[in-house]
């Protein structure tokens, strides 16, 4: 999945647009609520090295909350690993380019929206 087919999705599904509010990190886009201003997402790119991963290109992921009871068992999948820089116990790091089916990335990103709201 692009970075920006992902965007229009929740555009589209949740109205909200990404917030970038970090100069040093301007590519991290905060993707919140817009009642309450939670977290549901984190999309940034990151040294693939820094998940685990062989060195390589920089890569897009996304931080998504998830059930903490599913947690060990979405991490078995591929694309899915602990949470960069984030509590391990309830988030998850995606890869958006590799791993994941669309439809699975955003079944996931919908869970985060619900599990956060």
């Amino acid at each position: 999945m692009q970075r920006q087919q992902l965007f229009d999705y929740i555009i589209q599904h949740y109205q909200v647009e990404p917030d970038y509010q970090w100069k040093k990190h301007s590519e991290y886009a905060v993707l919140r609520h817009p009642r309450h201003r939670k977290w549901f997402a984190v999309v940034f790119p990151l040294e693939s090295h820094k998940l685990g991963l062989p060195d390589g290109p920089v890569i897009d992921v996304m931080n998504i909350k998830a059930r903490p009871e599913l947690i060990g068992s979405l991490r078995q999948l591929p694309g899915v690993y602990p949470a960069y820089h984030m509590n391990k116990e309830h988030w998850l790091s995606i890869t958006l380019e590799k791993g994941l089916s669309d439809s699975e990335i955003l079944a996931l990103l919908d869970d985060s929206f619900s599990l956060t709201f």
